[in-house]
């Protein structure tokens, strides 16, 4: 799909990846871009940058999202892309409480599960339509240090991938981003867990210390590898192209990948802390 003349939906655009590609589809020739962020002061700021619209919307929120479709769709006309971008960071494991594991499984699934929903209808009348879903590295690997945010990533891969098989057929085609460190702020966009996260913010980001050893890379890069997938209507964005190697590994060898993995953990804590001694019986 090419972006000229195409109205596009961008949640989490506020910043970071959403935000860089807010101006792509703009410098593409995207004939309007609509910015949606829970921070509703910057949505408006890049909107306003792009000659766009901004909404302020929490997507786990089933009815925003579709009245934000009905919205765009009465005042711009249909939605040719949409992409499910929203999404946030935790460093915990099991001691994790279920509110948080619940808030990020609706943040990083549910809201492309509503995303969907809402704007197939249109599109599949019309025959065509993109959906551009953000995951992450650690839904095709682990995250080393995040339960909740390797579970959730995870589980939006694979509905990337059910949608795209489900819907090919309509004219629907699917991608998903699958980055490993990219510098944005998304730690201090995300609320849990604090003091660990501002820790991992030393680094340089939430995936700094872990994910960072294949390059730390900019959100216009990332924005610009999205924007070629989709014109190339490929599946899979891996801005870090090292990520296929590692799942290519993980698929013919997954106990070799495991024993990798673990040595990688230890690596990461040569003093004895490892993420999952949070929840040890005390002796």
């Amino acid at each position: 799909m090419e972006l000229k003349d195409r109205v596009v939906v961008i949640t989490g655009g506020g910043s970071g990846i959403g935000e860089a590609l807010a101006h792509a589809a703009h410098d593409a020739g995207a004939r309007h871009v609509v910015v949606v962020d829970l921070d509703g002061t910057e949505a408006g700021r890049v909107a306003s940058a792009i000659g766009g619209t901004a909404a302020e919307i929490d997507v786990r929120d089933e009815d925003a999202i579709r009245q934000l479709v009905d919205d765009t769709e009465t005042a711009h006309g249909p939605i040719d892309l949409f992409i499910s971008n929203a999404g946030y960071v935790t460093a915990a494991g099991l001691e994790d409480p279920n509110e948080s594991i619940q808030n990020m499984w609706e943040v990083h699934c549910l809201a492309h599960i509503y995303a969907a929903r809402a704007v197939l209808p249109s599109m599949i009348a019309r025959g065509e339509g993109y959906l551009l879903n953000t995951a992450s590295a650690a839904g095709l690997l682990t995250q080393i240090g995040s339960m909740s945010y390797s579970i959730t990533k995870a589980a939006a891969v694979s509905l990337a991938e059910w949608l795209s098989v489900s819907h090919h057929h309509q004219g629907i085609r699917v991608s998903v981003l699958c980055p490993q460190a990219v510098r944005t702020n998304i730690v201090k966009n995300s609320p849990d867990n604090l003091v660990a996260a501002d820790a991992a913010e030393d680094a340089g980001d939430f995936e700094g210390g872990v994910a960072s050893g294949d390059g730390v890379l900019e959100p216009s890069e990332v924005a610009a590898l999205c924007l070629e997938a989709i014109r190339d209507e490929r599946f899979l964005v891996l801005p870090h192209p090292e990520v296929a190697t590692y799942a290519e590994r993980k698929g013919a060898d997954r106990e070799r990948w495991l024993g990798g993995m673990r040595r990688f953990q230890s690596a990461l804590h040569p003093d004895g802390n490892l993420p999952g001694d949070a929840i040890a019986p005390k002796l």
